[in-house]
């Protein structure tokens, strides 16, 4: 099996997390041939562990001679990684970001690395404050690389949301929310995670439970930290809600509801009524945004994002070859 993927390898794409890293061998048509990955991100790495932690991951699809472009997106280039590929400022067109990519020394003669940069964001006292992003910039590429020239509003749900506003192709403004990480403190760490719990929106009542708290999180900003003790107290008095496990679930529903909603409230006026915000990840946390959108009159439609991510680091290599910043793209093709 692995001789086979060997043979066929003609590149391949990373995305290297804080937590984790994945990757994936495609051939020359761009056919995923294989998928791999490990939880040795950023976190748990010094710069000299990088290269052992990609072959682990990556070695056994390696052909025993030759040059294999490694295309990596991520934290492996932050300050703190493998190696620093800076920021690229905004404006920043999509299609050009091998343009700030970088090369770390390898070992391994076989391996051809390039690192792609991250986006930053300047306060300008208007409508842009500081603000950074790396890894969402190549799937944002991706999203470009299916329609060239894309204007519009994208998200791209998290940990840390992104909302990324583009013009023709280019980044001309986003803007991160903290959303899924205070979801998590407040489930995990405060006087709530003794009340709310984990679950899909289809359980019995909790797609209600979630949308209601949309509503009230965006049309009430000001009543979040008031409505999130309610959580508290509705788990103490409310006789309506079911017992047990489907409580904390449905409570679980509201809390996310809340979160989300409060994220949207600062974005009523700019979210496009003409238009579908584009949500690049993956299916389930892009279907509770969905849903959070169509609770308060909006529409979207959604990209894969390992779909978005691969477009978008081939996008980024075929830029590279272009320039005769790296190696050659398998395909020989130029953009």
């Amino acid at each position: 099996m692995h001789e086979d993927i060997a043979e066929r390898l003609a590149w391949v794409a990373v995305d290297w997390g804080s937590s984790q890293l994945r990757a994936w061998g495609l051939d020359e048509r761009g056919e995923v041939l294989a998928r791999g990955g490990s939880d040795k991100g950023m976190l748990a790495l010094t710069q000299v562990e990088y290269e052992p932690a990609l072959l682990e991951a990556i070695g056994e699809w390696l052909p025993p001679s030759g040059h294999v472009p490694v295309w990596i997106c991520g934290m492996a280039g932050a300050r703190q990684g493998w190696c620093e590929a800076a920021y690229l400022p905004l404006p920043a067109r999509l299609d050009q970001l091998a343009r700030g990519a970088v090369a770390p020394a390898v070992g391994d003669p076989r391996l051809n690395v390039c690192l792609l940069p991250g986006l930053c964001q300047y306060a300008d006292g208007a409508q842009r404050s500081f603000d950074v992003m790396r890894g969402e910039e190549t799937q944002l590429a991706g999203l470009v690389a299916r329609e060239p020239g894309f204007s519009g509003l994208a998200c791209l749900p998290g940990t840390h949301a992104k909302w990324v506003w583009l013009e023709a192709g280019t980044v001309v403004r986003f803007a991160t929310c903290l959303t899924g990480e205070l979801y998590g403190l407040l489930a995990g760490q405060s006087v709530l995670r003794h009340s709310v719990a984990d679950a899909a929106l289809d359980e019995p009542g909790c797609r209600e439970a979630f949308t209601d708290a949309v509503r009230e999180a965006a049309s009430t900003p000001g009543r979040f930290s008031q409505q999130l003790f309610g959580l508290r107290a509705a788990d103490l008095l409310d006789d309506s809600l079911p017992h047990g496990q489907a409580r904390r679930a449905r409570l679980g529903a509201r809390l996310s509801g809340l979160t989300i909603g409060l994220e949207l409230s600062a974005l009523t006026d700019e979210l496009p009524s003409d238009a579908a915000v584009t949500l690049i990840g993956n299916a389930t946390l892009c279907d509770r945004y969905a849903l959070a959108l169509s609770a308060l009159g909006r529409s979207s439609r959604h990209l894969d994002g390992e779909t978005a991510v691969l477009a978008g680091i081939e996008l980024a290599g075929l830029e590279l070859a272009a320039t005769g910043m790296g190696p050659a793209h398998p395909t020989g093709e130029t953009p």
